[in-house]
């Protein structure tokens, strides 16, 4: 009986240690680095991963190497989101929307398309209403931007290459090679904007959430119609958003890291 727990347990401490890795890694890795990286025989790495690619914690590539599936994306923001951390996170987006006057939010990344997890809506008339669950494409949007140009350039550039440069509003932009550029200086200044390219009129800027190890786990973003806020205006709050983007990360790290 001792001896079938101290083998779950082995087992349970691998797989964590697997999920942690491939979370962590800067570039993908494949099922061999994985078991040097953590000495682990490769047959209990291969079913390890077998297992987590089933319950969607891992994705396999083209290549045969191993990335982060859609149930590890969650896990880091599922602790954000989670009740526990929820009037922190509310004050801090309410607090923001008071400060600019424009409907702030958060958005994860979903393959191609962020995702809408949490907003705090401005009370004015006139606004881009997109719902706390919304879907939006990478490309055209400040937050969908910001996280493709945290992405290794390897897995950037194929993820570019596939997607559907769609035409949304008019500066959406639909070429790759400029859409690289555009990506690149993102990447320096660590802030994106959206300058009507996901709908004509609106505008709207995005600052990272980082974890702990300075990873992208969420985007922090607010928009504006231009008949209220200029994108000059927008990005004229960053350091605000920086500060609220700096608070949000702290709560994934634990109540007592949020004072810091």
């Amino acid at each position: 009986m001792q001896s079938s727990l101290r083998e779950k347990g082995s087992a349970v401490s691998r797989v964590m240690q697997i999920i942690e890795a491939v979370a962590k890694a800067e570039r993908p890795l494949s099922p061999a680095d994985l078991a040097i990286f953590l000495h682990i025989p490769k047959p209990s790495i291969h079913r390890f991963l077998n297992q987590l690619e089933d319950d969607g914690f891992v994705q396999t590539t083209l290549r045969g190497l191993i990335i982060p599936g859609i149930r590890m994306h969650g896990v880091a923001w599922g602790v954000l989101h989670s009740e526990r951390f929820s009037a922190a996170r509310r004050a801090i987006l309410e607090q923001l929307t008071e400060q600019i006057g424009e409907t702030c939010g958060i958005a994860i990344p979903k393959g191609t398309e962020m995702v809408y997890y949490d907003r705090v809506q401005s009370d004015w008339p006139l606004q881009l209403n997109l719902q706390v669950g919304s879907h939006t494409p990478a490309w055209c949007t400040a937050s969908g931007k910001l996280y493709l140009s945290s992405l290794p350039k390897q897995r950037r550039q194929k993820m570019i290459s596939h997607l559907p440069l769609r035409q949304y509003a008019r500066n959406t932009i639909v070429d790759t090679e400029e859409l690289e550029t555009k990506l690149l200086a993102i990447k320096s200044r660590k802030i994106s904007t959206d300058n009507e390219e996901f709908v004509d009129g609106m505008v709207g800027c995005s600052v990272p959430i980082l974890d702990s190890d300075n990873k992208l786990c969420a985007c922090l973003f607010i928009h504006a119609p231009l008949l209220r806020k200029s994108l000059d205006q927008l990005i004229g709050y960053s350091d605000i958003l920086w500060a609220a983007a700096l608070e949000l990360g702290s709560l994934i790290d634990g109540p007592d890291s949020a004072t810091r």
